[in-house]
This record gives C-alpha cells, structure tokens and sequence, in this order.
C-alpha cells in the first residue's frame, strides 16, 4: 500500500458494467521528500514517471492524501467478482504522524 495526493479526476463516457459507481482519481504517490513536505505540497524528489489512475468509492477530494491498494488486492472489495482494476482507494488519511 502506498500514501498519495490527489492530483486530479478521470472522466469517462463509458465503464465497464460490472464495476460499482465510483471516481477515478489521478494521484501522485508519496516518496520520502514529499512526505515530509505534504504540508506545503512538497514535490517528489524525482516526478512520477507516468500518471496513476485509482478508483475511488469513498469520494476523496483535489488534494486529499489517499492509502492506495495495488494489483490483485485492489480487486478484494469486489470479490467474488472479477473486475479490472489495479489501483483501489482503500482509505482517505485524516492524519499523519512521522
């Protein structure tokens, strides 16, 4: 699991049927220099080298930090079901302490 900012929204024209309504969220994970600069929006030491994309059903907003599930446990909110998604919020941070 990794902590990241959202950065931005998706907006889609179409989805796949069986996935529940949600938001995709463009966000940028955390590296050491960011954590400790989150206050003041620090950047990463290094930019992400491309965009992740997260689904969100628990309405994270431009600028919250987010825990990030990825690959095959980002799917287990869904289970039994078989869905294609690789990164799921999985909690919206209130408070870090380092």
């Amino acid at each position: 699991m990794r902590l990241a900012r959202v950065i931005g929204t998706v907006t889609l024209n179409r989805r796949i049927a069986n996935i529940r309504r949600g938001q995709w969220l463009i966000v940028e994970a955390f590296d050491a220099q960011a954590l400790e600069g989150r206050e003041a929006n620090a950047p990463r030491k290094n930019p992400m080298p491309e965009s992740l994309v997260v689904y969100d059903e628990l309405g994270a907003g431009r600028g919250q930090i987010i825990a990030v599930s990825e690959g095959r446990e980002a799917t287990m909110p869904f289970y039994p079901d078989s869905v294609t998604i690789d990164s799921y919020c999985a909690a919206i941070i209130d408070q870090i302490d380092c």
